[in-house]
């Protein structure tokens, strides 16, 4: 459950639930995986049939909330983006936790935190042309790394134009 507890609880967000209701699907959603995991064919559908699941319990949350008061249908197609986003950002997150300590320290001050090579190489306390190089081979084992969650079932689009 904590493995994927994030990643349900995102998924109710962006169906944009009112708090309550998001611990309701959240709390629905793990107590019919647990009910129903066995059968379950295969492991690597798990999360998708987690998401399918959240997703479901979520448009029916809306339906009854819509019963009680007047609103706006929800557009599923939004929210299919913004699942696929947040899948691929689990991906990202999983990918990153397989490589070495030093690649995720590189890797995150220069794409989430924004910092030159000249700051990385201050705070590592390397020449800042070797920092460059440092994330071109981190990045290459990030796009290994990917290459194995693909075999895997995991769909990722990774993004060439931002290496």
């Amino acid at each position: 459950m904590e493995r994927y507890s994030r990643y349900v609880y995102a998924i109710t967000q962006a169906f944009r639930l009112p708090q309550h209701d998001a611990e309701d699907v959240f709390q629905d959603t793990f107590a019919r995986a647990y009910e129903r995991l066995h059968t379950l064919r295969d492991d690597d559908a798990f999360r998708p049939w987690l998401a399918s699941l959240t997703r479901r319990l979520c448009i029916d949350r809306l339906r009854a909330s819509a019963r009680e008061q007047p609103m706006e249908d929800p557009d599923p197609g939004a929210a299919e983006d913004q699942i696929d986003e947040l899948t691929n950002a689990f991906a990202v997150h999983e990918a990153l936790a397989e490589l070495p300590e030093n690649c995720r320290e590189i890797l995150d001050r220069f794409f989430a935190r924004d910092e030159s090579y000249r700051t990385i190489g201050q705070a590592l306390d390397l020449p800042s042309g070797t920092i460059a190089s440092r994330i071109s081979r981190c990045l290459t084992r990030l796009r290994e790394q990917f290459g194995e969650e693909m075999t895997a079932g995991r769909r990722l689009e990774v993004d060439e134009s931002s290496s």
